[in-house]
């Protein structure tokens, strides 16, 4: 098992680098510059400017430092938001995004499952097509579409709930950016427990326990749920990371203060130390959290440490 996370770690670490550097490249060429505003400033200013924030330097030499700062675990100094460095802004919206993020896996995870395993039980029924219509419906419409709609219907329309995240609002303000970010997520997760759960219900070792007479929710709970929910968990670190880039679109049509939030100012005021410490945060976590993914995949499955 050592040897299989030791694998993982060293696979992990170029595709991070690999990351790190496309952004870099992506953000430093962009047109534009962090101090470009409204009143063009004095050559000497912007020189002084430049020099002090290290961009007068080579590409090359530019990227070394960055790359020196962050083994050193910092991520520079915010181009925007004076007297803050990045990884306190980043501090400071985590807490939020890391709560909506994970209350719409839980419920993508809870609504998914349970409608996955409902059509598998009742395949080719009427429960059956309307559970995967309705799959193929959260797959099909973006959630840039669906966050608006539900703005206008509930809380124009409607008003149920409430249209911004405002403190006043108690814990009803996340019920829409949450239901609307897990949306697409309990879609592929439904279809993918359908299709896992049939074929494992075909299984020779599911036909021997029906032979020995075992009642049915026996053979679902003990031995045919498990394998079932091992595409599932291969299936996690993609499911996290389509969360956490669906959270920029809903954090800023919901008005949530949170990293999605402070990514689209970031790229609005051009604050590059800023963009790019989101980026490397966010390819971080999901370079970590597949890597977990697959830990566990792999004490669930031996086959996979041997392979």
């Amino acid at each position: 098992m050592l040897r299989f996370a030791g694998l993982r770690i060293l696979g992990a670490i170029p595709a991070l680098f690999f990351v790190i550097l496309v952004a870099f490249l992506m953000v430093r060429l962009a047109p534009g510059g962090p101090f470009d505003d409204e009143r063009v400033l004095p050559p000497e200013t912007a020189r002084n400017l430049a020099a002090a924030y290290h961009l007068d330097e080579p590409l090359p030499r530019q990227f070394g430092r960055y790359v020196s700062g962050l083994l050193c675990g910092d991520l520079g100094p915010s181009y925007r938001y004076r007297d803050y460095g990045v990884s306190e802004l980043i501090a400071g919206a985590l807490p939020v995004s890391l709560q909506l993020g994970a209350l719409a896996l839980l419920l993508a995870l809870l609504l998914g499952i349970g409608a996955g395993i409902t059509a598998a039980l009742t395949r080719n029924s009427l429960t059956d097509r309307v559970v995967t219509g309705l799959a193929m419906a959260g797959l099909s419409v973006p959630v840039f579409v669906v966050a608006p709609l539900a703005v206008l219907v509930f809380a124009v329309y409607l008003k149920w709930l409430p249209a911004s995240f405002g403190a006043d609002a108690g814990v009803w303000r996340y019920l829409l950016p949450v239901t609307t970010l897990a949306l697409p997520q309990v879609g592929y997760i439904a279809r993918l427990i359908r299709a896992s759960l049939i074929e494992v219900l075909g299984s020779d070792y599911i036909r021997t326990a029906r032979a020995q007479g075992l009642p049915r929710a026996t053979i679902i709970r003990r031995h045919a749920l498990k394998p079932a929910l091992l595409p599932l968990v291969s299936y996690l670190g993609p499911a996290i990371a389509a969360v956490l880039t669906g959270a920029v679109v809903v954090e800023s049509i919901f008005g949530i203060p949170g990293l999605g939030q402070l990514f689209l100012r970031g790229g609005l005021n051009r604050d590059y130390t800023l963009v790019l410490g989101i980026v490397v945060f966010y390819a971080a976590l999901i370079v970590c959290l597949n890597l977990l993914v697959d830990l566990i995949y792999g004490a669930l499955d031996p086959r996979i440490r041997r392979r």
